[in-house]
């Protein structure tokens, strides 16, 4: 059990960092204006017409490091800090969720699997916690409760590891348009690709928190059946 509370101590130490390394390298390579001068704006709007996307709109919205495609209404979100900005980050961040974009127009195969499990995850983490801390007091009188939480929790890991390859193949796509486009130099590339390394390491991060909690839910329940 006492390296169960180590791992999560780990993992929580390791997001802290890798959340703090991703806001210092966004906030380091937002001072460095694009040779092109192109905003965050206009090079999503200008890879979406790229991929012969046009249903899809580029909006603002509130917050900083808030962007995100939204499949239900079709419009890639940027925040504030991108939507205007003419930075190597914002162009990373933009051309990114525009990744999502292109996924859906392609019907990508693992943001398909992603989708299609919002639904049962959503009513999961509904219910998940409650059901977790009842199976956990009734644990010597019942598993039952305990098992069906950590099935649930167990759907909310799978869904984190899911997003890895779909947020890994985002940042892929985003990286190659830039180059056959032209839109970055070499040196405005290699700060993208940097600023989309630690974005990604946050989804990794996240999965293995997940998992770590995870395994300490059933190592409760393997103990309680022994």
């Amino acid at each position: 059990m006492g390296g169960v509370y180590l791992i999560a101590i780990l993992v929580m130490l390791v997001s802290l960092f890798v959340s703090w390394r991703l806001k210092s390298k966004f906030a380091q390579y937002s001072q460095i204006g694009l040779h092109s001068g192109l905003s965050g704006r206009e090079i999503a709007e200008m890879m979406l017409a790229d991929h012969n996307i046009r249903d899809v709109r580029v909006i603002s919205t509130e917050g900083q490091l808030t962007d995100h495609y939204n499949p239900a209404d079709k419009t890639v979100n940027l925040s504030e800090g991108v939507y205007a900005s003419r930075s190597a980050a914002a162009a990373a961040v933009a051309a990114h969720e525009c990744g999502h974009a292109v996924q859906h127009a392609t019907a990508y195969s693992m943001l398909k699997f992603r989708s299609a499990m919002v639904p049962a995850l959503s009513v999961a983490s509904r219910y998940m916690q409650w059901i977790i801390l009842i199976g956990i007091f009734m644990i010597n009188t019942s598993i039952i409760p305990l098992t069906i939480g950590v099935a649930l929790f167990a759907l909310t890991t799978l869904f984190s590891f899911v997003t890895l390859p779909v947020e890994f193949d985002a940042s892929r796509r985003a990286l190659a348009w830039m180059d056959r486009r032209g839109v970055v130099t070499t040196q405005e590339h290699a700060m993208a690709k940097d600023s989309l390394k630690w974005a990604a390491l946050t989804y990794v991060v996240a999965a293995i928190g997940s998992l770590a909690t995870l395994l300490y839910y059933v190592s409760l329940l393997m103990g309680r059946r022994d």
